[in-house]
Order: structure tokens, then C-alpha cells, then sequence
């Protein structure tokens, strides 16, 4: 079986799928990744094969065009859609045009999609599995008849949001939108996400349906009291953290177990800069921790150090420590939000505190303050005293850690990487279009 992988170019969006992409290789399927460029690096970095479509998508100036106070639209606006009040039409009708322009469109423009689709058409892969946001790895398996699903590292908010925006403008049944006068699988008017699609999907002569949205199924890394209600059909799978293409080795005094409580403070690796909206300065995290008698290991790299004023004494900086490695000996873990650390921490069975702040690390953080686990600190709200009062009851209430060991358990139920492999080749076959598309032919789009 050929199976081709597709992310946007983004390391935190693309680590998600090697372990499924090391399992397929395993068993003996021939595995392609294609992203931009700038993502190759890690591609191969993982041991694995890339293929370099289209340019890089420009995140960083995107991120910093829009700013902050677009960004944190999300930060008061609960993406539950069984939250009171929230989901509006007005803001779902809001999110949808502005994803679809500065995001979605951005990380799947003509060239990455062109580019991706010729690939397609000369390899001719069986199974396409997409980053959920890279639709151009759609687009690719339904011109070439390939199965495709959708590969879920992070709680699946964007699909219940979706699902309540169609409800909202009139969907048919499995289609998605109902179109104009009646027409079937044309996008309506008011959906921008749609429209794209459909457009993008003109252009090789094809309709657009809402499978394009959501794949034939989608692979869930997330345990189920994190998995929001959807009509997309799902395979659950254990998430098995990898922390990327910087070097893993556990050094020497990880080796020895820690006298004192030991906590983990990370801010990640994509929102590592102050640069980045509502980034928590370092200064200010270590400073709650100060005193305590607990022993901290704090993730900073070079331009994160050169912000600090003090450095406690119980803090140990390092550039860099495997996650995997360090949380079993951790009591707590103090972080960004981001969806690797947050899924590490949570198969680790390590209480948490999170600061997220943006789209589904809210969610995450929230939910995992429902379930007893951690506790959900927003960045903008961040102070020594609210961070130092809530790290002391986090190690000193132990039902953290009971409910943390709960949610460890939950994850471990799932198939790992190895198991799904065999429920991947039956969908395959399922959904694949008969007999293959002939080699070769014309490479580049339909006029439109």
C-alpha cells in the first residue's frame, strides 16, 4: 500500500503523525510526506521520506499581520458547542471567513496544492492522510480516487464548529450545505471555507462535498473525554509522543531520581519568542516559582534566557530535555498550551498547569480542569501569585494526580500506531476508488 502524508509546514501540526508514519513503514507500506519546504528537514529528521511541494506558507508574518487582537478573539469565546451563549452566527460566520482567508487558503495555496496533485498523479498513492487543516491533501486523494482521512493530534473543535455553522446556514443530510435552487454538493455563499474548496476543486473539474471537510474518517490521538460529539466516523489511536527533530538524550542528572518535587516549565517551541500574542514572559514564570521547595527544569533556549533578570536557585535551565523523559520524574508541568506538550504530559500522567489561550488549547486546558487533572490559567491572566498558588495546589492536593493517573489509563486503552495499521488497510480498500488511475497525463489544473 502507498500511503502519502500531507501537513502544512509547521513542525507542531506535522509531529503528530510520525509514529502512525513509522508504524506503516513497519509493516512494510511505502510511506511519502509532502509539505513546503521549510518542513523537510524535520521530515527526514524523523527517518522519513519528504517530498517539497509548493513554497513556505509565511506563518510568521501572517501571525504578526493579523495580531494579537484577532488571535485572542478566541480567548472569552468558549468552542464548546454545548456552551450556553457561545457559537454565535455572527462569530462562527466571523471565524469561518477569517480562517478560510488568513489561514486555511494561506497553508494550501494554488502552487502547494498544484504541485501536491501532480505528485499525486505520478505516484499514485492508495491512502492520503492529512494534517486536518491541510485540505490540499483532499483534494489530492479525490483526484487521484485515493482514501483519505484526517489525522487528529489535538481535540477536534474545528469539526462540531463546522457542523453547527452548516446547521446554521441549512445542510443536507451527509452532504453538508444544501447549495442554491436545490443543487447538490455546491457550497453555499455564506460559507467561505466551502467556497474555497469548491473553487480549488473546479479547477481539476471536480464538485465539491463536505468530505473534502472532513475526510472519509478520521485517526483521533486524543482520549475520549477530550473528543467532542461528531458525525465524522473515527478510529481511535494512542498518542506516542515524539518531540520533534532536536536531539533526544537524556543526560546525565536526569539519570538520578530528584530529591524534591520535580516540575517541568516549558513554553514550547513555536511560541517560543515574546514576539509571538500573548507569549508569558519567562521572568515573570520563574518568579512564582521562587522559594518553593521544589525543583524546577525550565525549557529556555538561548533568546529565552537572554530575557531573564534572576534565576532562582532551584531552577535548572536546559535548551533542550526530551518530554518523554523528563515528565515521568515530574510532579507537575507548567506550559503554553500547546498540543504535544499537553498530549506528552497527559500520557505521562502528569498533572498540568496550562496557559493556553488561543482556539483549542482553551478547550484542552478547560477540559482538563473538569476533570480534576490540572488547571487552566490563560495567558493574559497570568501573575506570580495566581500561577504560584495554583502550582502549590496541584502538588500538594493529590486528587491531581489521582485524576491525572485516571486520564493516563484512558489513553492507554487506545490501539497503539502498530494496532491501527491492519484498520487502515481494511478502510483502504473500502474507500479507495476501483482499479488505479493510469500513470502520467496531464499534470496541471482544469481551466476554470
Amino acid at each position: 500500500m502507498r500511503v502519502l502524508l500531507t501537513s502544512f509546514a509547521l513542525d507542531a501540526h506535522f509531529n503528530g503523525s510520525v509514529p502512525l508514519a513509522w508504524a506503516l513503514r513497519a509493516a512494510g507500506h511505502e510511506v511519502r510526506v509532502a509539505s513546503q519546504p521549510g518542513l523537510t528537514g524535520s521530515i527526514t529528521a524523523a527517518g522519513l521520506t519528504a517530498v517539497p511541494v509548493g513554497a513556505d506558507p509565511g506563518l510568521d508574518a501572517m501571525v504578526k499581520g493579523v495580531g494579537d487582537s484577532v488571535l485572542s478573539h478566541h480567548a472569552n469565546q468558549s468552542l464548546d458547542p454545548d456552551a450556553p451563549g457561545q457559537l454565535t452566527p455572527a462569530f462562527l460566520k466571523g471565524w469561518d471567513a477569517m480562517m478560510t482567508a488568513t489561514f486555511f487558503a494561506l497553508i494550501n495555496d494554488d502552487p502547494m496544492v498544484d504541485e501536491l496533485v501532480a505528485f499525486a498523479r505520478e505516484w499514485q498513492p492508495d491512502l492520503v492522510l492529512w494534517e486536518p487543516f491541510t485540505f490540499a491533501g483532499a483534494v489530492a486523494a479525490k483526484v487521484t480516487g485515493a482514501a483519505h482521512a484526517r489525522v487528529l493530534s489535538f481535540p477536534d473543535m474545528f469539526m462540531p464548529m463546522r457542523q453547527g455553522f452548516l446547521a446554521q446556514l441549512g445542510a443536507g443530510p451527509g452532504t453538508g450545505l444544501a447549495a442554491q435552487d436545490g443543487e447538490q454538493g455546491a457550497a453555499h455563499p455564506e460559507d467561505s471555507l466551502g467556497q474555497w474548496l469548491q473553487w480549488t476543486l473546479g479547477r481539476y473539474g471536480l464538485p465539491f462535498d463536505e468530505e473534502a471537510v472532513t475526510g472519509q474518517w478520521s485517526v483521533d490521538q486524543v482520549p475520549r473525554s477530550f473528543r467532542p460529539p461528531s458525525e465524522v466516523p473515527t478510529v481511535g489511536m494512542r498518542y506516542i509522543p515524539y518531540n520533534g527533530p532536536v536531539p533526544a538524550v537524556v543526560p546525565d542528572w536526569l539519570r538520578v531520581p530528584p530529591t524534591r518535587p520535580r516540575v517541568c516549565v516549558t513554553l514550547g517551541l513555536t511560541a517560543r519568542t515574546s514576539e509571538f500574542p500573548n507569549a508569558v514572559p519567562v521572568d515573570l514564570v520563574l518568579k512564582a516559582i521562587e522559594g518553593l521547595d521544589i525543583e524546577v527544569v525550565a525549557t529556555l533556549d538561548a533568546e529565552e534566557r537572554a530575557l531573564l533578570t534572576h534565576v532562582p536557585d532551584n531552577v535548572r535551565l536546559v535548551d533542550h530535555v526530551p518530554l518523554h523523559a523528563l515528565l515521568p520524574t515530574c510532579a507537575a508541568i507548567v506550559h503554553h498550551g500547546g498540543a504535544g506538550t499537553w498530549s506528552t504530559a497527559l500520557v505521562e500522567g502528569v498533572p498540568q498547569i496550562a496557559m493556553g489561550w488561543i482556539w483549542d488549547a482553551i478547550e484542552r486546558a478547560r477540559r482538563q480542569q473538569e476533570l480534576g487533572a490540572g488547571l487552566h490559567l490563560p495567558s493574559h491572566e497570568v501573575t506570580v501569585e495566581g500561577l504560584r498558588s495554583r502550582l502549590v495546589r496541584l502538588l500538594e492536593e493529590p486528587s491531581f494526580t489521582e485524576a491525572a493517573a485516571r486520564l493516563r489509563a484512558e489513553a492507554e486503552s487506545e490501539p497503539t500506531p502498530a494496532e491501527v495499521v491492519p484498520v487502515l488497510e481494511r478502510l483502504t480498500a473500502q474507500h479507495r476508488a476501483h482499479g488505479r488511475r493510469p500513470l502520467g497525463g496531464a499534470s496541471t489544473p482544469c481551466a476554470s
